[in-house]
């Protein structure tokens, strides 16, 4: 069998591939945000691009993962910045440069291109979030409208295709999040095809939003959600699964700490959205340590790139790290390739199509590069 770390660059980035856990604001590019940031004349404590390359957030309080199977760092990493800026609070000035529906569209539609450029990715499914209060007079549909516009022109341009996530803020209450998805059943859009739990897994335990993923289910909505990403536990992930519904795992990593229940994510098969990159860059060891546990688990792990114009990364550079650093085999590669188009949330007789189509092209590929499996 060969092993990934011998696989071409080349290779890696012509793979065909989905990206299923993608934040939208998190692919802002920061010249994006610059020259928006000049228009709005939003100061800020140092240049756009400079901020995005501090970009660092700090780890919750160490105290909770003392005794995890796989050692948390406790320490700064080697690669820390001497100033920091959290993700949320970047994110939270992407987001107040943003004035209107063309705003919206532009980084929909650049998203796409650099996920095709930069990765040769096919299909991408976004997360969004509430609008902020400056925008809700575009109101609901007409951000999701906008939304769309920037997927469709892309899927004209680069001939990808795409769809959208709406993100559930963990941070907020039941209710709120069953209003969130009432107002996604009640307005379907072609091109909003599930919700997903997001925010800091420890400021809201799953169970909170059993109601509104309950509704989400019986509209014929996907559902997924950040899990054993924070909280050091795998229960969450039982939950999610269990109680909430989920189809694919955003994150999941604590999973190891419950032998039983990795058992049962082999045996299920259930889709792990992984991440090497993050912005807690002195998590970043701990993150690769914990996806090679669960290649070697026989976990069903997809690379994604989560915030990519942030942390900063690409999905085809999340596929060089699990080949070069983490050690997957090109069979390996090659399974998680084709996974991601049978996780994602494209209609069934589309997904079926692309799932063989895929499968076909990265055969082509394998025999181009003279690699067997």
């Amino acid at each position: 069998m060969t092993s990934a770390a011998s696989l071409p660059v080349d290779y890696l980035q012509r793979l065909p591939k989905a990206d299923l856990h993608c934040h939208l604001i998190g692919t802002v590019r920061a010249s994006t945000f610059a020259e928006l940031a000049r228009r709005e004349s939003l100061e800020l404590p140092a240049d756009p691009e400079r901020i995005f390359a501090d970009i660092n957030s700090l780890p919750p309080d160490p105290a909770l993962y003392r005794n995890t199977r796989i050692p948390v760092p406790q320490q700064r990493g080697a690669d820390e910045p001497e100033v920091s800026y959290s993700l949320f609070q970047v994110s939270n000035w992407v987001v107040e440069v943003l004035r209107d529906a063309d705003d919206l569209t532009r980084i929909v539609y650049e998203a796409f291109e650099d996920a095709h450029r930069r990765s040769g990715t096919r299909h991408l499914e976004l997360f969004f979030d509430a609008l902020p209060p400056h925008l809700e007079s575009l109101g609901y549909l007409g951000a999701v409208e906008a939304y769309a516009e920037g997927i469709r022109l892309a899927e004209r341009d680069f001939g990808m295709t795409g769809l959208m996530i709406q993100g559930i803020d963990r941070s907020r209450s039941g209710e709120e999040a069953l209003a969130v998805v009432r107002r996604v059943v009640d307005n379907p859009h072609p091109y909003v095809a599930g919700i997903g739990l997001d925010n800091l897994e420890t400021a809201g335990p799953p169970e909170r939003f059993v109601d509104a993923y309950r509704l989400a289910g019986e509209a014929g909505l996907g559902r997924t959600a950040h899990s054993s990403e924070h909280a050091p536990t795998a229960v969450n992930t039982i939950t999610c699964l269990d109680l909430l519904g989920c189809d694919r795992i955003d994150h999941g990593y604590y999973v190891l700490e419950d032998d039983a229940v990795v058992e049962r994510m082999r045996e299920d098969q259930v889709a792990f959205t992984v991440a090497s990159t993050t912005s807690r860059r002195s998590w970043r060891p701990w993150r690769r340590a914990s996806i090679a546990a669960m290649l070697e688990a026989g976990l069903n792990v997809i690379p994604c790139s989560d915030d990519p114009g942030m942390f900063p990364t690409t999905l085809a550079a999340e596929y060089g790290i699990v080949a070069d650093q983490i050690g997957a085999t090109h069979e390996q590669v090659r399974r998680m390739a084709i996974s991601s188009f049978e996780a994602s949330w494209l209609p069934a007789e589309q997904r079926a199509r692309r799932v063989a189509e895929v499968t076909a092209e990265i055969d082509a590929l394998d025999a181009e590069f003279a690699l067997s499996v």
